[in-house]
């Protein structure tokens, strides 16, 4: 199976409709990822059809859980090689997504990425979250780098809207806590457990 079938076929499983050009991006994002690895090592995932499984369809299977309005401003904390931030980015050209790492080779990666892309939406911070105080806050802040979910909501809960929402990608579902939502994923062509944790903080 190439990326391409890949691709297609995760996106008719998830029923997820891409804007125009959208598939397209996602692609040249894969290949774009494949030629800066070789001297970045932003991945350990090296072969192409299997960066569509482990990252691209991985990122968009979070999509239709976040719910996020039009003009909606979203943080990618720890995104390393722009994951999951530059696929939802793709999928929604009407979210305002901001990428965070602290790595100066992977923000260069990231900007490089948002301009070859040509990703108006994109904009890259670079530096430690618990240092970033953006003037306007966040609607939702998602991060698939953090180990512990306590880590995770102490780290950027300054970071988030009064009525935002936290959102961690994990493997195996965390111990359940308070204010959180733990939803079971399934990714397409992915034989692994994956959950999203939704976790509202109010106030």
């Amino acid at each position: 199976m190439t990326p391409q079938e890949a691709l297609d076929r995760g996106l008719a499983e998830l029923a997820l409709e891409l804007p125009g050009g959208g598939r397209d991006k996602l692609l040249q994002y894969v290949a774009l990822l494949e030629k800066w690895n070789r001297t970045f090592n932003l991945t350990a995932i090296r072969e192409p059809r299997e960066m569509v499984s482990h990252h691209l369809l991985d990122s968009l299977a979070v999509a239709p859980h976040l719910r996020l309005p039009a003009g909606a401003r979203l943080a990618d904390v720890g995104s390393g090689a722009g994951l999951p931030g530059i696929p939802l980015a793709i999928a929604n050209p009407d979210w305002a997504v901001t990428l965070n790492d602290s790595n100066t080779k992977k923000t260069a990666f990231l900007r490089q990425a948002a301009i070859e892309l040509r990703l108006g939406n994109v904009s890259v911070h670079e530096g430690r979250v618990q240092d970033w105080h953006p003037a306007e806050r966040f609607a939702a802040v998602i991060s698939r780098a953090f180990a512990e979910l306590s880590e995770f909501i102490d780290a950027c809960r300054h970071l988030i809207a009064p009525d935002g929402v936290l959102a961690a990608m994990k493997g195996r579902a965390p111990t359940a806590q308070a204010n959180a939502q733990i939803i079971r994923l399934r990714v397409p062509l992915l034989e692994a457990e994956r959950h999203l944790v939704l976790v509202r903080l109010g106030g």
